[in-house]
C-alpha cells in the first residue's frame, strides 16, 4: 500500500509539471503567432485566421497560469516581503486571517468564473473558427481553483489548522445566503476592515481588490460573475499581449550577458564625466526597466552588480543604494513601457501618442538624476576615466546586436509596418536568437526556467489588473466617478488647484498600490475630471505615470523602498535617507511635467 504522503508528493509533482508545461506551450504560441503573421505579410502570403484574437485569449491563459505559478512560489505581489503561503506549525492570528481571507476570496472568484463559463457554454459563440469563447474563458475557474488549492495545501502542516480555513468560509457563505446581512452597512464596513487587515499581514494585493469587489457586489445583489467578466474584458484587449512579450524579452536580456556588455558600453561612453559611473547606472537601469516593465525587476536583478560597482569607484554605500533604488523606476515613460500601454487601454487613448508624449519627460527625469550623480562625483572627487574613442567604438561593436534593440522597437512601433503586438513578438524572437546563437550566453536548456520566471511575474501583474477591473466596475456602477466629479466641481474652481490635489493624491496612490492596479482603479475616476478642467488626456497620462513612478519612492511604504531594503538587506531608515535627495530631484521634475504641458505635447503637434 502506498503511503498517503508519497501519493501527495506524487500528485504535487505531476501538478507542477502540468502547470510548467502549459506555461511553456502558451508562451511559445503567443510569441510564434504574431511573429509568423509578420513574416507571412512580408512575403505577401495570407495570414492565419483570427490569430490576433487567439493571442489575446492566450494572454488570459498565461496570466492565470502565471498567477498559479506565483502562488506556488510565494511571489504574488503584496504589501509585505514575508511569504504568506508557507506551511506553518502554529496559528498566528494575523497571518491566519490573511490566509483564510485569501482562500475565501479566491473560492468566491472561482465560483463566479465558473458561472460565467456556464453562461457562455449555454449560449456558445466562437472566438475563432472551431474555437468557442467558453474554451478561452475556461482557464479562469481552473486558474482560480488551482490558486485556492495552492493556498490550502501551503498554509499549515497540521490538518486541523488547515480545516479551520475551510470551516470559516463555509460558515460565512451559509450566513451570506440568507440575505439578512446584505443591506447592513456595518457588515460591509467590518468586511472591508478584515480585508485591509489581511493585506497588512501579507495577503496578495489581488485578494484585497477582489475581496472588496466580491463584498460590494454581493451587498448590491449583483452576481459575483461580474468580476471575472470584467477580468476577461480587460485581459483580452488587443494591446495587452505586449506585456508578456516585452517582459520575456527583458528577462532574456537580464539572464544573458546583456547587462555586463551594456555596462561596458555605458562606462566607455560616460566614464570620462565626473560621476560617469552613476550616469551609466541611471541609463542602464532605465533601459532594463523600460523592457521589463517593472522597477522591482531592475532593482532585484541589477542591484547586486551595480551597487558594489559604485562603492568600488569610491561612492558611499548610502549614495549607491539610493541611486540604484531611484533608477529602478526610471524608464516607465519610454517605449515599450507596460504602464503606458495599460494606461492607453484603460483610458481609451492612443498608446502610440502616450509613447511620443513620454519621450521628453522621460529624458528630463533621466537627465535630472544623472546631473545629481555628476554633482556627487565632483563632491567626492571621484577619479575620472579618460575618453578613448577607439575603446568606445570597440565596445559599441561588441554590443551592437543589443544596442540596436531600442531602435528596432521604436521603428516597429512608429514605422507603421507592424502592430504593437507584432513588434513585441519580433523583439522577443530577435533577443532569443541573439542571446542563444550570437553571444551564446544562454543555452536552450535554460530557456524554460526563464519563461517560468517570466510567467510568474506576468501572472502576478495580470491577475491584479483583472480583479482591479472588477472593483472599478463596481465604482462605475455605483456612480462614484459622477459623485467625485460633482464634489470637485463644487470645491475646486482652478485647474492648477486641481493639479496640485492630483499630484498629492497620486503620490499617496503610488505609496499604497502597485502601478498596474492603480491605473485600472484610478484612471476611470480622474479621466473625467481631467477633461472637465481642460487637461489633454495624453498629458494626463504622462502626469499619472510620472507621479506613480515617484510614489514608488515616497516614504513610508513606497514599493521600491521595500524592494531595496530586501535586496540590500538594510533597515528602512537607511533606505529613506539614501533615497531622499533623489526623491526631491524627481519631485521637481514631476512638478515641471505637470504644469508645463508643452513638455508632453510638444512632439505631438
Amino acid at each position: 500500500m502506498v503511503a498517503p504522503k508519497k501519493i501527495h508528493l506524487h500528485f504535487a509533482d505531476r501538478l507542477r509539471w502540468g502547470e510548467d508545461t502549459l506555461a511553456l506551450l502558451v508562451f511559445f504560441t503567443i510569441t510564434f503567432l504574431p511573429a509568423f503573421e509578420t513574416f507571412l505579410r512580408a512575403v505577401q502570403l495570407p495570414g492565419i485566421p483570427s490569430s490576433a484574437i487567439i493571442v489575446q485569449h492566450l494572454t488570459l491563459w498565461i496570466g492565470f497560469i502565471g498567477a498559479v505559478l506565483a502562488t506556488r512560489q510565494n511571489k504574488l505581489l503584496s504589501l509585505t516581503t514575508q511569504p504568506l503561503f508557507k506551511k506553518e506549525k502554529k496559528i498566528k492570528l494575523g497571518r491566519w486571517l490573511a490566509k483564510t481571507i485569501s482562500f475565501m476570496v479566491v473560492l468566491a472568484l472561482t465560483w463566479g468564473s465558473w458561472k460565467l463559463v456556464q453562461i457562455e457554454f449555454q449560449f456558445p459563440r466562437n472566438l475563432a473558427p472551431g474555437i468557442p469563447i467558453w474554451l478561452g474563458q475556461a482557464i479562469m475557474p481552473l486558474g482560480f481553483g488551482l490558486i485556492a488549492l495552492q493556498i490550502y495545501i501551503s498554509s499549515y502542516k497540521d490538518r486541523l489548522l488547515r480545516a479551520t480555513m475551510v470551516m470559516v468560509p463555509i460558515l460565512l457563505i451559509a450566513l451570506g445566503m440568507t440575505g439578512y446581512f446584505q443591506d447592513n452597512v456595518l457588515v460591509i464596513i467590518a468586511g472591508l476592515t478584515l480585508i485591509i487587515t489581511a493585506l497588512i499581514y501579507g495577503a496578495p494585493i489581488f485578494v484585497g481588490l477582489g475581496g472588496a469587489a466580491v463584498l460590494l457586489f454581493w451587498s448590491s445583489y449583483v452576481p459575483v460573475s461580474a468580476i471575472p467578466a470584467e477580468t476577461y474584458r480587460i485581459v483580452v484587449s488587443p494591446t495587452l499581449p505586449t506585456i508578456p512579450l516585452f517582459t520575456l524579452a527583458g528577462y532574456l536580456l537580464a539572464e544573458g550577458g546583456a547587462s555586463k556588455r551594456m555596462l561596458k558600453l555605458f562606462r566607455a561612453c560616460f566614464g570620462w564625466i565626473p560621476g560617469g559611473t552613476p550616469v551609466m547606472v541611471v541609463i542602464l537601469c532605465g533601459f532594463f526597466t523600460t523592457l521589463t516593465g517593472g522597477s522591482g525587476v531592475t532593482i532585484l536583478a541589477l542591484g547586486a552588480i551595480l551597487a558594489p560597482l559604485l562603492i568600488q569607484e569610491g561612492y558611499s554605500k548610502v549614495f549607491a543604494i539610493g541611486l540604484v533604488t531611484v533608477s529602478g523606476s526610471l524608464g516607465l515613460l519610454f517605449p515599450p513601457s507596460l504602464p503606458a500601454i495599460i494606461y492607453g487601454v484603460t483610458a481609451g487613448v492612443s498608446v502610440k501618442s502616450i509613447f511620443i508624449a513620454g519621450l521628453i519627460p522621460g529624458i528630463l527625469l533621466v537627465t535630472a538624476i544623472a546631473l545629481w550623480a555628476i554633482r556627487q562625483g565632483k563632491i567626492d572627487h571621484i577619479k575620472r576615466r579618460p575618453f578613448e574613442i577607439k575603446k568606445v567604438l570597440t565596445v559599441l561593436w561588441a554590443t551592437k546586436w543589443e544596442a540596436i534593440i531600442p531602435i528596432g522597437v521604436l521603428f516597429g512601433i512608429f514605422g507603421g509596418f507592424t502592430t504593437l503586438v507584432e513588434t513585441a513578438a519580433m523583439t522577443t524572437v530577435y533577443v532569443l536568437f541573439v542571446e542563444v546563437f550570437i553571444y551564446r550566453d544562454l543555452k536552450f536548456k535554460q530557456i524554460p526556467k526563464i519563461i517560468i520566471n517570466c510567467s510568474t511575474l506576468i501572472g502576478g501583474v495580470l491577475i491584479i489588473l483583472g480583479v482591479a477591473m472588477g472593483f472599478t466596475s463596481y465604482l462605475v456602477d455605483a456612480q462614484i466617478p459622477m459623485l467625485l466629479m460633482e464634489w470637485v466641481q463644487a470645491v475646486v474652481s482652478s485647474k492648477y488647484v486641481f493639479l496640485i490635489m492630483l499630484n498629492i493624491f497620486l503620490l499617496l496612490v503610488g505609496c499604497l498600490m502597485d502601478i498596474f492596479s492603480a491605473i485600472i482603479v484610478v484612471v476611470p475616476l480622474i479621466a473625467p475630471l481631467g477633461l472637465y478642467f481642460g487637461i489633454d488626456p495624453v498629458h494626463l497620462g504622462i502626469i499619472f505615470i510620472a507621479n506613480l513612478e515617484l510614489g514608488f519612492l515616497t516614504p513610508p511604504v513606497g514599493m521600491n523602498l521595500f524592494l531595496s531594503a530586501y535586496r540590500f538587506n538594510e533597515p528602512m531608515p537607511v533606505i529613506y535617507k539614501a533615497t531622499l535627495p533623489f526623491f526631491l530631484v524627481r519631485l521637481a521634475v514631476v512638478i515641471a511635467i505637470t504644469y508645463l504641458p508643452i513638455l508632453s505635447l510638444g512632439l505631438l503637434h
